[in-house]
């Protein structure tokens, strides 16, 4: 098996000029770099991660937490996550907490046996004192979709209640007055959401009926799915006499199942009922209508927070105490319609 000591005896430079072109860090000239790289190409130099493992006390891996990988949404994170990841040689692990604290703990006892500092938790369900004595353990612990006030440097986020707001802007801008809200489980992204809608109405003297907002926690019946809830919704707002042209739907999911609902129950979108979504998730261009919707760039989040994580166990010194606040965007596409006021 060819080492790091044959490439850097045949390219005659030192072990670690090798180390450091293969981990692309540190101070090597063009030339050289080029020079170590074709060495190592010819030769068919692999790592060997376990035995800097050994040495350094730590494994060149990210370990990725979030609640269900299978979900689109959690998908893009370990996408982004595993393509900043790659840019440092670093390989990546992942596993699921399934919302639970426990689970999350569980999966970074894990990465931490391997040897990893770095990890990425998408943690709605954790305490903010466990979370931060997690943080004081471990040196590359960056959380996303969560601002935690005392561990504001580890944390990268979205500005929620600025896309409510947004939503609400724009479903103003095109004649809507009687708007519908459903939301899921509530957690500070939905009622942020739900402030930033509520609150933009609200400036305009049109505040929304709580009779217009339906939240799963308040439902006394108990879905399997989010198909089963949406068609519950749409049910429930008819049931209770809702006037609304637009519904607000928490995410993109659910959107399209609220669309496919409003159609069972013989309402046309956008013709009937106006509905507009959060993420911009693949799924989002391709139903019909197009989904209008609030662009979370999340994969973008997630490569900047593995990056952050990198550094904060890589270039320590270069690390500035600040927060990391993104901002989402409007993708206008054919789910909403314009009215006459």
């Amino acid at each position: 098996m060819v080492t790091i000591k044959d490439v850097a005896r045949v390219a005659d430079v030192s072990p670690s000029t090798v180390s450091r072109v293969v981990r692309g860090e540190g101070k090597v000239g063009k030339k050289c770099r080029a020079k170590v790289q074709k060495v190592i190409d010819e030769m068919g130099y692999r790592p060997n991660t376990n035995a800097r493992a050994l040495v350094s006390r730590r494994s060149e891996l990210v370990g990725i937490v979030t609640p269900a990988l299978h979900k689109p949404f959690f998908g893009s994170i370990a996408f982004g996550a595993e393509k900043a990841a790659r840019k440092k040689s670093f390989q990546v692990m992942m596993r699921n907490s399934h919302n639970d604290p426990e689970h999350e703990i569980d999966a970074i006892n894990s990465f931490r046996e391997h040897g990893c500092e770095n990890v990425i938790l998408h943690s709605k369900s954790g305490s903010v004192e466990s979370l931060k004595e997690l943080a004081e353990k471990i040196p590359g612990l960056v959380f996303i979709n969560r601002f935690i006030p005392e561990l504001a440097s580890r944390c990268v986020w979205l500005d929620n209640v600025s896309g409510g707001r947004m939503t609400a802007d724009y479903l103003y801008s095109k004649g809507h007055r009687d708007i519908a809200i459903v939301s899921l489980r509530l957690n500070d992204d939905q009622e942020e959401r739900i402030q930033g809608v509520s609150q933009f109405f609200q400036s305009k003297g049109i505040p929304i009926p709580q009779s217009n907002i339906i939240e799963r926690d308040s439902a006394k019946e108990i879905f399997t799915n989010i198909e089963e809830y949406c068609i519950y919704a749409v049910k429930e707002l008819y049931k209770r006499d809702a006037k609304f042209t637009a519904i607000v739907a928490y995410n993109d999911e659910m959107a399209v199942c609220l669309m496919n609902a409003l159609f069972n129950f013989g309402k046309r979108v956008p013709e009937d009922v106006s509905v507009i979504g959060f993420d911009d998730l693949d799924i989002a261009h391709k139903c019909r209508p197009a989904l209008t919707t609030i662009r979370y760039p999340i994969i973008e989040m997630s490569e900047y927070a593995t990056s952050l994580s990198l550094q904060m166990t890589l270039e320590k010194e270069n690390i500035v105490q600040r927060t990391h606040l993104f901002m989402p965007t409007l993708v206008e596409r054919q789910s909403v319609k314009e009215i006459n006021i």
